[in-house]
């Protein structure tokens, strides 16, 4: 499995290659689209200027493949917004054919239209269908691989049974398949919400949705175990800070990569644009170790148990995408 890392800034290019990281994906804004839709017809979800989150200059893209020349490492470019209005298809169009002049030949998208605009245009771009789109059983995958997909992003929701089942149904018409890779969340950003359902604007001007602050309240007043489950969630959130950095402190899955392997999954993503960057290099340099321990451990017991000696001396994440 190799290890795909969010790029917010290309000077973390560099360092995150260094730290073990095999591809990227990273958001590409141009300051025309910016100026003509703002913020409420977003191209990417990520309409943020005040941090480094995505790249808004077409000289950014001119000076990282200029890097990627060096460190051979793909770089995936993402327009993640669900729908866009009709006059915005041939600008996105646009957009992409000039991303691929400079060699960009990979475009994770979310919104299916999109998909189908670009394949009658005859633009001849690998897309990966992201996460966002809400993918979840074996006949919209097949549905969506007509469109000649190159990369299945799995949302943060299925869980890893699920996945097995879906890529076991695509082995089965392996014609069809022609190679499609699976991708899965494995650090960072274990959202409440399923991307497809989110209606938040991630912008500099508002407070994400996620991030305000709400209380979960038992399903049943009645129900006896509540508190018991309440008070293993205090235990939890005791768990002392590590000096500040915690691996996969936004969701962890690193437990996991014993059954996402036998599940068939191919790349492992790793989320973290807008991150501190000495902890995304932390984080891919950690998961990094655990790949190399799934590669030489005889079970999944013996994975887990060098992982979290490895990794979580101290206690693990609280928060776990796959428990």
């Amino acid at each position: 499995m190799k290890i795909v890392a969010g790029l917010g800034c290309i000077d973390d290019y560099p360092l995150f290659c260094e730290a073990g990281a095999d591809e990227f994906f990273c958001g590409y804004v141009p300051y025309t689209w910016t100026k003509r839709y703002g913020t409420t017809l977003a191209l990417n979800r990520r309409e943020v200027l005040c941090y480094q989150v995505q790249l808004g200059a077409y000289s950014e893209l001119e000076i990282l493949a200029g890097m990627r020349e060096v460190y051979k490492r793909p770089i995936h470019l993402t327009f993640n917004s669900l729908y866009y209005i009709p006059e915005q298809y041939p600008m996105i169009e646009d957009i992409i054919r000039s991303c691929m002049e400079l060699d960009f030949q990979s475009f994770i998208l979310a919104d299916p239209a999109l998909i189908v605009y670009l394949r009658k245009q005859r633009v001849d771009c690998q897309i990966h269908l992201s996460g966002e789109t809400g993918e979840n059983n074996r006949k919209m995958l097949e549905t969506f691989q007509n469109l000649d997909l190159k990369r299945m992003i799995f949302h943060r929701k299925n869980t890893i049974e699920d996945m097995a089942s879906m890529i076991a149904a695509r082995k089965t018409t392996e014609e069809k398949r022609s190679g499609t890779e699976f991708e899965a969340f494995v650090l960072n950003e274990l959202c409440q919400f399923s991307g497809s359902f989110c209606n938040s604007l991630h912008c500099d001007e508002l407070g994400h949705l996620c991030r305000v602050p709400y209380w979960l309240l038992p399903q049943k007043a009645v129900d006896p175990g509540w508190k018991n489950r309440l008070e293993v969630i205090r235990k939890e959130e005791s768990v002392p800070e590590r000096d500040d950095y915690l691996c996969g402190a936004g969701g962890c899955g690193l437990c996991a990569l014993y059954r996402l392997q036998k599940a068939g999954i191919t790349h492992l993503k790793l989320v973290g644009r807008g991150n501190h960057s000495e902890d995304m290099k932390a984080d891919i340099q950690n998961l990094h170790k655990s790949l190399t321990i799934l590669k030489t451990a005889g079970s999944e017991a013996e994975y887990c148990r060098q992982m979290k000696q490895q990794i979580f001396p101290g206690g693990c994440s609280r928060q776990c995408y796959y428990r």
